[in-house]
């Protein structure tokens, strides 16, 4: 299932081994439609006429555990999270756009940033796992 797809939310669940509930189809949904990565307030304020932060909170950390949501930190202490599904990125070497005015977060495409490592690298370079790529500027809202 390519990230652009959108997946059968309920089957998605139950292949990684989660229960279905409104809440957790809630907060996937969020994600799945989402542009960018969004931070927990984000999913929060978007669900909050029906689900509470903890609530949020909690489901959000059901789907990093199954893998079907990354969760991050761009350096700004806030841990923000995007739909992955099945399919990790390759090698975990994602890279992510982000906003030095607003703070928006705007994943891009895979090929958009290549790794060439030169004799000397850190392992984690060669192996492009564990890898966080992240360009930041101004966003086209921003300029």
């Amino acid at each position: 299932m390519s990230k652009g797809a959108v997946p059968d939310l309920r089957q998605t669940l139950r292949d990684a081994g989660l229960r279905a509930t409104l809440p957790r189809l809630a907060v996937l949904g969020e994600l799945v439609g989402a542009r960018a990565a969004l931070s927990h307030g984000e999913v929060a304020e978007r669900l909050e006429a029906e689900f509470d932060r903890a609530t949020v909170y909690r489901n959000l950390m059901d789907l990093t555990t199954a893998e079907l949501v990354r969760r991050t930190d761009h350096g700004d202490h806030v841990w923000r999270f995007e739909w992955i599904g099945r399919e990790a990125h390759e090698g975990d070497a994602h890279p992510h756009f982000i906003c030095g005015s607003c703070g928006t977060v705007t994943c891009l495409p895979e090929d958009a940033v290549s790794l060439h490592t030169l004799p000397g690298a850190p392992r984690a370079l060669r192996r492009k796992r564990g890898v966080a790529v992240q360009l930041r500027g101004l966003c086209d809202a921003c300029q």
